[in-house]
C-alpha cells in the first residue's frame, strides 16, 4: 500500500509539471503579442528589394495604385495600419489570395508587418516570390518604423 501511495504521488507530481509546461505552450500559441521566443528578421530576403519608410512613400508617390500588403493578423491591424494598405495576414497568403490583389506578377507590391521582430512579412514575401511575383518590395521596419517617423496611421 505504501508503494502505491508513493507511486501515485510521483505520477501526480509529473502531471503537474506537464500541465505547467502545457499552459506555457498554449499561452505562446494563443497570444500573438507573447514573446515566447526571440526573433529578428534577416537583413535581406532573396527575390525582394528591402525599402525603408521613405522608399515606401516614394513608391506611392510614383504609383497611386501601389499595392501595399499588411501581413499582420487582424488584432495587430486594429491598432493601426499604413493608409491604403490591404490586410492579408501571412497565414492567409497564397498564390490565389495574392492574385486577387495583384493580378499581374510583374506589378510592384510592398509587404510589411510589425517590424524586425515580426516574421509575418518575411513569410509573405517568400510565398509571393514562390508564386512568381517579380517586383516585391519588403518594408522590414514595418509599422514600427512608420510610427517612429510619425507618418499617418489609419484605424
Amino acid at each position: 500500500m505504501l508503494k502505491l501511495a508513493s507511486y501515485m504521488n510521483s505520477v501526480m507530481s509529473q502531471l503537474k509539471q506537464l500541465a505547467a509546461c502545457g499552459s506555457l505552450i498554449l499561452f505562446c500559441l494563443a497570444s500573438p503579442a507573447a514573446h515566447c521566443e526571440s526573433y529578428t528578421s534577416p537583413e535581406t530576403i532573396e527575390g525582394t528589394l528591402r525599402i525603408e519608410a521613405e522608399g515606401l512613400i516614394k513608391l506611392v508617390n510614383q504609383n497611386e495604385a501601389q499595392v501595399i500588403i499588411d501581413s499582420r493578423i487582424s488584432s495587430d491591424r486594429k491598432l493601426g495600419y499604413i493608409p491604403g494598405s490591404i490586410s492579408l495576414p501571412d497565414t492567409e497568403t497564397s498564390c490565389e489570395s495574392l492574385a486577387r490583389s495583384i493580378p499581374e506578377k510583374s506589378d510592384p507590391v510592398v509587404f510589411y508587418c510589425n517590424g524586425p521582430s515580426c516574421r509575418r512579412s518575411d513569410n509573405a514575401v517568400v510565398i509571393a516570390a514562390g508564386c512568381g511575383y517579380t517586383n516585391i518590395y519588403w518594408f522590414r521596419g514595418g509599422i514600427e518604423a512608420w510610427r517612429a517617423n510619425n507618418y499617418p496611421i489609419s484605424k
